[in-house]
């Protein structure tokens, strides 16, 4: 996969960089009540210039690692999405979980579909076999961006993620890449 690609309404899908985190900070405090309900709780820390220029140099430290893939959407110079592979797993696994999410005003544009099935490419570049997301049980728009890149809903999982405040339970999707002998 190249360094980046253009996504449906021009939105450019990049590799995430130190100096994104005034633009991060910006995604999150305009997006805080939206994402809110999908994320563990934040501390105030995170909502701050320091904070995510923190954050920004551990996820790229950890991608230049191998330990993780993050891309974010941008359109004009404004972050308006992010993807990620995170704890990649090697042989015996291969595997990783998939993230994402997008600004509320770009919601419903294949943002997220796009996003999703570049990484995929990515991980399949990388040798990865299986990459397992969750979802909100009522989180019906990530659910059908998970089906349309072909995961499948393999089970629940009770009380899974402290989000919103509370124990809640999670729908599993996998996706099986490939059925390659590990690299």
């Amino acid at each position: 996969m190249s360094d980046s690609v253009v996504l449906p309404s021009g939105v450019v899908l990049r590799p995430l960089r130190e100096d994104d985190a005034a633009a991060m900070l910006d995604v999150h405090v305009r997006n805080r009540a939206h994402l809110a309900p999908y994320e563990f709780p934040r501390p105030e820390s995170f909502f701050t210039l320091d904070g995510q220029r923190d954050r920004m140099r551990s996820i790229v430290a950890k991608e230049r690692d191998g330990e993780l893939i993050s891309r974010v959407m941008v359109r004009g110079g404004t972050v308006v999405g992010f993807s990620c592979l995170t704890r990649i797993t090697p042989v015996p696994l291969c595997g990783a979980d998939l993230g994402y999410w997008t600004d509320a005003g770009e919601q419903g544009r294949g943002l997220a579909s796009a996003a999703v099935a570049h990484l995929l490419e990515e991980a399949g570049e990388r040798g990865l076999h299986r990459i397992e997301a969750a979802t909100s049980p009522g989180n019906v728009p990530s659910q059908k961006v998970l089906v349309k890149n072909g995961f499948t809903h393999y089970g629940t999982a009770h009380g899974h993620l402290f989000l919103n405040g509370g124990w809640q339970d999670s729908y599993l999707y996998e996706r099986i890449l490939n059925d390659d002998p590990p690299m």
